[in-house]
């Protein structure tokens, strides 16, 4: 186990905090199109303070009538625009800093769990349970929304509950859970959901099967405000329980007939563990599809960063994952503005989905940490 200093544990925490609070402050001002708009005037339109006309005598567009000055109405349609950009990206953003603690602290507490490198948050099935979830509703054309919830959501999460619950129920006995039973039990029932998958899409139509391989890709696309927040009576909780057991979870590393000696309930660990980041990640799963590789390479990122104690790589991870995921989804947005500059083409507002994005950085990455590991 590392150790760090208080010192030097309050700075890397803080260093990460303030790296994360940069990019959603930056947020706005990143995106698609519209992009004589920054991020300042985003935030001071959405704040209502005033932008005078004076400020934008040289700003592209911003000059509707071409007559070399801003009038009221002008700056006020000025105003108006930035806040809409605003409201438009600031909850794709809330939406991707949870998404990315979640994945990240999940994925750190499962390789703890496991005793296991390569866990993700997706081991015991999730993804495989929310996707097959998500399909079978798209097949039998379950496409409606209830109160802002959509049940193509509804349907992935349901899936990937059910999927975790008979994992769970298949390593159950007596005897407390291991480790290896949980991992085996949740790699079995993976396969088998992506078998059921495979036979969902052969006898879906041309048009069903390319919604869902589209949502299998990923998405981040949220509405409204509310859609970035709605996650978190889900998202919370796991957040808080994995970080209160960061002691438990340090011996546990060491291995149960030690952590035992300790005081640690292996049992009570691994069930509060298991259950609370299943739903946090069932929910994240429902909501934006499978996103990878972020819960299998930004706990390593973090581990290289402040060592293995948990105390301090949990919430490390967390502040990584989110600051992670943001970064890909800006990757997401101005990818395709910049493939349509240099292809001549106008792409519009399109955007890569997000869960090629994280596939694209996080192979690299993680083989650098492979090989930074090796050092």
């Amino acid at each position: 186990m590392t150790a760090l200093s208080p010192s030097r544990y309050w700075l890397r925490l803080g260093g990460c905090a303030v790296f994360l609070l940069l990019l959603v402050l930056l947020s706005p001002g990143v995106g698609t199109e519209s992009s004589r708009f920054g991020w300042r005037d985003a935030w001071r339109a959405r704040l209502g303070i005033v932008i005078s006309a004076s400020e934008l005598v040289d700003r592209g567009g911003a000059d509707l009538d071409g007559d070399g000055t801003v009038s009221e109405s002008e700056r006020d349609v000025f105003a108006q625009t930035a806040r809409m950009i605003f409201d438009q990206r600031m909850p794709r953003t809330l939406l991707a800093l949870q998404v990315g603690i979640t994945l990240a602290l999940c994925g750190a507490t499962f390789q703890i769990l496991f005793r296991n490198s390569l866990a993700t948050p997706y081991t015991l099935g999730v993804a495989s349970g929310g996707s097959l979830g998500a399909m079978i509703a798209i097949k039998i054309g379950w496409i409606v929304s209830l109160g802002g919830i959509s049940s193509l959501a509804v349907s992935a999460f349901a899936g990937a509950v059910l999927v975790v619950g008979i994992v769970m129920l298949i390593a159950s006995g007596v005897r407390r859970l291991t480790s290896n039973e949980l991992l085996l039990a949740g790699v079995t029932m993976g396969l088998f959901c992506s078998a059921m998958m495979m036979l969902v899409t052969s006898v879906s139509s041309q048009r069903q099967t390319f919604a869902m391989v589209r949502w299998m890709m990923g998405s981040l696309d949220a509405v409204e405000m509310v859609a970035g927040t709605r996650l978190l009576p889900l998202m919370l909780p796991a957040w808080v329980a994995v970080v209160v057991l960061s002691r438990a979870l340090n011996q546990y590393r060491l291995g149960d007939e030690l952590a035992t000696m300790r005081g640690v309930s292996i049992r009570r660990v691994q069930v509060i563990c298991v259950g609370a980041c299943t739903l946090a990640v069932a929910a994240a799963v429902g909501q934006c599809g499978p996103i990878g590789f972020v819960g299998l390479v930004v706990p390593h990122m973090a581990r290289l960063l402040v060592g293995s104690d948990c105390r301090v790589l949990l919430p490390v991870s967390a502040l990584l994952g989110g600051a992670f995921l943001i970064l890909c989804d800006w990757g997401s947005q101005v990818t395709m503005r910049i493939a349509g500059w240099v292809s001549g083409q106008q792409l519009g507002s399109a955007t890569l989905p997000i869960g090629v994005v994280t596939a694209i950085v996080g192979v690299p990455l993680f083989l650098i940490l492979l090989r930074a590991w090796r050092r």
